[in-house]
Parts: structure tokens; C-alpha cells; sequence
């Protein structure tokens, strides 16, 4: 579904390129989405993702897809192609070859003998320990390292003996020579390069030097002619150091950078870092896992790449940070997925229910819709007998005043059928009900009770049109609004963020996901959710439902 996303023509971005397109009418407006592949994307990258391609779009620009690959110790060919398959998924295409920063290491090397030979970096032989010791603090300068003033000859030489392997990882590094008091720490010299024995998933072993992200980032915007630079607040005094190499070395193009708020969700973590920690803790089961917001999570709990959109121009581009509901993107979903899911019944948690006023081989078929306000989605058939399930829930053995639901002594309407009343209960030797004991009235098809208030109206299977299945529901993996910003935010977490019942669907519902493309279905199972099959674990003989959202916003969070 293609949407056209109005919010990017009102925000401060798209005012500051209006403004260039004014000084310069020939202006080819450039963007870039430029993730590391140390990781899945999630819906933060979403945003930057919507923010680059949709401006791009808007002025008949192009945006490039750049893998900052320069740490190989982290990277892996896996993470590449998951990301390439999530922009593709939601919508975009980039501009021509997909860029990669490895593919600039030559260049980047000859700016960084560039920079040495000015006088401006040098090969430091202090540890990572004592870099840091030396940098300072907020409310502390910096001190200068005492291989600081080594002569230009000998750095290029020691710079070369670290291309060639000479060195051990850590025991030297490529320092940039700029100001150990400045108030900025991303200015006390920061390091450019280090060295890395590690094969490289595009250059394998050619190199054992590898650039730092910020060295790297801004050459490589300024090799593709990358006109607007965007990132996110936290890079914000990064942008100095990102203009300090550019205005150093002999590179002709000057990109410009602008940041903007990242996202941050409630109940959620978006840190690639603490994703991982999930992961290797078994907490989640890989990158994908329904209860965190990576790209992939959401589409396999039956997230659309139109919800997505949309909820990045309802938040917006903005220059404040601040915690976005988890409602909102729920919102997003539930709206569209009420105009176009299947609405179906399905029992959870299921108890049987015997009408013993009803013959043993009787059966009778009923034409529903599926869906009450979209006739051309269809209909389909479902099948009455004297023994079916309901949702254990919708039945209670005490009395309640409040419950409106069944219990005996009390009539319910089922869906779409008669009307039925209680009357007594079978329990086995534990006294777990079994079976629910009931008269049916045959008279009230279509027909509202003679002097009474309609009574409530429940779900329900036939036992002869049942088909078992599993269904997974998910909640907030975190209960305190925003965990990211805690050290110890597993100690946080939400020990019901998945409940598993095992129950079942309509036989006949299950030989349409056989006849369709089942990854595109989405089911409205009435009085529950909204579900989708999960594309992972779900086989034609054992279907299992993610729920994608509820039906109304009821998640609580308990303090």
C-alpha cells in the first residue's frame, strides 16, 4: 500500500532543503540511509528510513543505502541481507548499487596519510585504558599523550607498519591531533583508526586496519556526493568532529548534517546492544522475536509496512526528545487492520459445551460474512451441531451479578446462532469442568426473547468444524515506560510478555490459508484480536497465530 506521507512536507528538515533550493535551483537533493550491520533493524531505523527516502521522493532526489561496515568484529553478511529485505518490504528502493564504506578503504586510507602528513594525526601507543584516563571528563581536561609530537616521517612510517600487520591488536592506533582541552571529548584527539585481525565479510583479509565509524562516515557521505546528512540528537557533537576531518583533507564535496530526535518507545528497547543481551539470555528467541519492535519482530506479529509509514508521520521529525505511547502504534495497526481482516471465530482456551436438546447427528450450516461492512471480502460457512466449544472464560460456575456471560440458571446468544441457557455442569475427578450441560432454544434464530434485554453474545466451534491450533499472545516485554534507560533493565521485565493457548479455529478457515497466501492474511477472531499466522514455526499441520493487537487498548501496566 503506497501512502503518501504529508508530515515530510512540515517539519524543520524540509524547511532547511527548501531554503538550499531556493540559494540553488539545480540543487540534486542526495540523502543517504546508512545502518552498521551489527544488528536488525527496528522501528527507529524506520523513521531515519521514511525521513531520507520519502525527502528523496519528494524532490525527485535519490537516496543510497551505505553499510557502515567498519568494525568486522561485529558485522555479519546476515544482518546485511535482513536489512536490505526490510526497506525492500517497506516500500523503498534505493539508488542504484548498494554502497558500502569497505568499498571506500583505499581512499579512506590515502586522507588519513593526508591528515598525518599536515601535521593532524599521529600513531599513539597508549592502551584503550589509557587513552581514556587521558581524554578526561565533562569537568576535566584532557592531557596530551606523550607520543603526540612524534615527527610526520615517523608516523607514516608506523602508520604503514599497522597497515602491513606489524603490530598487535591495541599495542597502537591512528589519532587524530586536535585539542585536548577542548570542551567537546569527541574533539581530545579521538581515534581514526585501530587495528583488527578479523576477516572482513567484503574484504576479507586485505586489511588489518579499519577506520573508525566517525572517520569513515563523513568521507564516505562526501565520496558519494551525498548533499543532507541526517542522524539522530545523540551525534550531535559528532558533527564537529564530521566537519574537522572534511575541512582537513583534500576532498571536494561538503555535505551537511542536521539531527533529529530518535525514537524512543515506551515499554520498549531499541538498543541493538541490549537486543543482543535478550537474545543470548534467551529471553527472545533471535531478532525477529514478536515482543520487540525490530522491523522484522513487527512483521511477523502482522505489522504492515502502511502502519508503519503512518506511525512515523504521526510522531513526526522534530528536534525534542521525547517517549512515544505504544498505543500510538498500536493504533496505527488496529485502524488497519479493522477495514480489511477476516473476521472469524476462534476458542483459546477451549471447554466443551453439550445441547442435549438437540439430536446427535443433527447439523445445520450458516452463511456469515467475513467482514459485517465489506461484502465484497466475502463470506463463509460455518457449521452448528450439539456439541461445541466455548472460551472457558465465558463461563462462570458461581454466581456473579456483574458477569454477563454464561452461568447457570442464565441465557446467551451464540454468534451468529440460537439462543442457550445452562443448566447444570460434568466435572472429572478433580473437579475440572468438563462439560457444560445446556437447552438450546430453536425458535430464537434471527429473533430477539419475547420480553426480555437481549442477552449477551459469545463465540463459539462446532466440535465437528474445529481444527486445533496455537495462539500466542503478546504483551509489553517490559513493565516501567521506558527500560532502555535503565543499567539494569532486565530487572524489568514483564514475566507474561507471552502466554501460549492451545484451542482452535473454523475447519473451513483453515482451507482458505491452504488455498491463499497465508503470510498476507490477517483474521479479526471476534471478541479477541487481531492474528496472523506466524511465517516461522507455523505448518500446514500445526498452524500457530501470533496476535498482532488487541481489539481495544486494555493492556495495563501494573506499577
Amino acid at each position: 500500500m503506497n501512502i503518501k506521507i504529508k508530515k515530510y512536507n512540515n517539519n524543520f528538515i524540509y524547511n532547511i532543503i527548501k531554503k538550499d533550493f531556493k540559494k540553488n535551483k539545480y540543487l540534486l537533493l542526495r540523502t543517504r540511509f546508512p545502518p552498521e550491520p551489527n544488528g536488525y533493524l527496528h522501528i527507529g531505523h524506520a523513521k531515519s528510513i521514511c525521513l531520507n527516502f520519502e525527502l528523496a521522493n519528494l524532490y525527485n532526489g535519490h537516496c543510497n543505502l551505505r553499510f557502515d561496515d567498519t568494525n568486522p568484529l561485529k558485522e555479519n553478511i546476515k544482518y546485511i541481507n535482513a536489512i536490505k529485505n526490510d526497506i525492500k518490504w517497506l516500500g523503498y528502493k534505493w539508488n542504484k548499487k548498494i554502497h558500502y564504506s569497505s568499498e571506500y578503504f583505499p581512499k579512506l586510507y590515502i586522507y588519513a596519510k593526508e591528515l598525518i602528513k599536515k601535521g593532524l594525526a599521529y600513531v599513539d601507543e597508549l592502551t584503550k585504558e589509557e587513552i581514556r584516563e587521558y581524554r578526561g571528563t565533562l569537568t576535566q581536561t584532557g592531557k596530551d599523550s606523550p607520543y603526540r609530537n612524534r615527527s610526520i616521517e615517523e608516523n607514516l612510517t608506523l602508520f604503514k607498519k599497522m597497515k602491513n600487520g606489524y603490530f598487535k591488536e591495541g599495542e597502537v592506533c591512528l589519532r587524530a591531533k586536535i585539542d585536548m582541552k577542548s570542551t567537546y571529548i569527541i574533539m581530545r584527539d579521538p581515534v581514526l583508526y585501530r587495528i583488527i585481525f578479523q576477516e572482513h565479510h567484503q574484504t576479507k583479509n586485505k586489511w588489518c586496519i579499519y577506520p573508525m565509524y566517525d572517520f569513515a562516515h563523513c568521507i564516505s557521505d562526501a565520496i558519494e556526493g551525498i548533499t543532507h546528512s541526517f542522524c539522530t540528537l545523540e551525534f550531535q557533537d559528532n558533527k564537529r568532529l564530521y566537519n574537522w576531518i572534511l575541512e582537513n583533507i583534500s576532498i571536494k564535496n561538503r555535505p551537511k548534517q542536521y539531527e533529529f530526535s530518535r525514537l524512543n518507545l515506551k515499554y520498549s528497547v531499541l538498543s541493538k546492544r541490549k537486543i543482543s543481551i535478550l537474545i543470548e539470555k534467551k529471553i527472545i528467541n533471535n531478532w525477529d522475536d514478536p515482543r520487540i519492535q525490530t522491523i522484522s519482530g513487527l512483521r511477523r506479529k502482522g505489522y504492515t509496512p502502511s502502519s508503519i509509514k503512518n506511525f512515523c508521520e504521526k510522531i513526526g521529525v522534530t528536534k525534542q526528545n521525547n517517549l512515544i505511547e505504544f498505543s500510538m502504534l498500536e493504533y496505527c495497526i488496529r485502524k488497519e487492520l479493522n477495514e480489511k481482516s477476516i473476521r472469524t471465530m476462534a476458542v483459546l482456551d477451549p471447554i466443551k459445551l453439550y445441547l442435549y436438546n438437540i439430536d446427535n447427528n443433527y447439523e445445520e450450516t450458516f452463511i456469515v460474512p467475513n467482514h459485517p461492512k465489506k461484502p465484497e471480502l466475502g463470506t463463509h460457512k460455518i457449521i452448528f451441531t450439539n456439541t461445541i466449544y466455548i472460551d472457558r472464560e465465558d463461563f462462570k460456575e458461581k454466581y456473579e451479578k456483574k458477569y454477563k456471560r454464561l452461568k447457570i440458571g442464565e441465557e446467551v446468544r451464540l454468534r451468529y446462532s440460537y439462543i442457550i441457557k445452562a443448566e447444570k455442569i460434568e466435572k472429572d475427578l478433580s473437579g475440572k469442568i468438563i462439560q457444560i450441560i445446556c437447552y438450546c432454544n430453536l425458535n430464537t434464530l434471527g429473533k430477539k426473547p419475547i420480553n426480555k434485554k437481549n442477552p449477551a453474545v459469545i463465540h463459539w466451534i462446532s466440535v465437528k468444524n474445529s481444527f486445533p491450533s496455537e495462539f500466542r499472545l503478546y504483551e509489553k516485554l517490559f513493565n516501567i515506560d521506558n527500560p532502555d534507560q535503565e543499567k539494569n533493565f532486565l530487572s524489568f521485565l514483564n514475566p507474561n510478555s507471552i502466554i501460549i493457548k492451545n484451542g482452535f479455529i473454523e475447519k473451513n478457515i483453515n482451507k482458505t490459508i491452504e488455498n491463499q497466501n497465508y503470510k498476507k492474511l490477517s483474521f479479526q477472531f471476534e471478541r479477541i484480536g487481531y492474528f496472523c499466522i506466524d511465517s516461522v514455526e507455523s505448518k500446514k499441520n500445526k498452524l500457530i497465530f501470533n496476535r498482532t493487537v488487541s481489539l481495544k487498548d486494555t493492556w495495563n501496566i501494573k506499577k
